[in-house]
């Protein structure tokens, strides 16, 4: 299991409202995988998410021992993007990333994550006329937010062991208070 597409996959589907959640969607006409892939087949909505949960070096994709991301992410996402316009030709296109720490080095470093993702927007834009959605950093934890709310309001066991372990959590809490009231 890997918790942040465990996250990425619980949004779209408790918040989103998306019927069908497919994690390392396996791409076989371009070899690559698509890390989260939500539809929301009643808008006809397909979100596609790469995600990289990298908590200590932040998002850090490196080759040849200099960061990458750049080059890592706009490739899987040109990827994604061909495969999406290909299979979901009528359906409206969402594509996020997905990262709890990006980091912005001080001012004039060579290397800066937040740059690094402003970049791939840029080039995403250009090239295939889309807007990417950056899930990083606050929008990351808005989203914890909305998962741990719904979480709080919700009874029945639910599958999604992120959902789950929110649910004790707010359940726990509230308990305690009571006893302690």
């Amino acid at each position: 299991m890997n918790i942040g597409e465990e996250i990425a996959s619980a949004y779209l589907q408790y918040i989103k409202e998306c019927q069908f959640i497919q994690t390392n969607l396996y791409i076989p006409d371009v070899q690559g995988e698509i890390d989260v892939v939500g539809i929301d087949v009643n808008n006809k909505k397909l979100y596609v998410c790469e995600v990289a949960v990298h908590l200590i070096t932040g998002l850090q994709y490196v080759r040849d021992k200099r960061p990458n991301n750049v080059n890592k992410l706009y490739e899987k996402f040109s990827k994604d993007i061909k495969y999406a316009k290909k299979y979901f030709p009528d359906y409206e296109k969402i594509f996020m990333i997905w990262s709890p720490i990006v980091k912005n080095q001080s001012e004039g470093s060579k290397y800066n994550q937040i740059n690094d993702i402003f970049e791939i927007k840029r080039k995403l834009k250009e090239e295939y006329k889309i807007e990417l959605q950056d899930i990083i950093n606050e929008k990351f934890m808005i989203c914890l937010k909305e998962l741990r709310k719904f979480a709080a309001k919700e009874t029945k066991d639910i599958k999604s062991p992120v959902i789950r372990y929110l649910q004790v959590e707010e359940y726990i809490k509230k308990h305690i208070n009571k006893l302690d009231g």
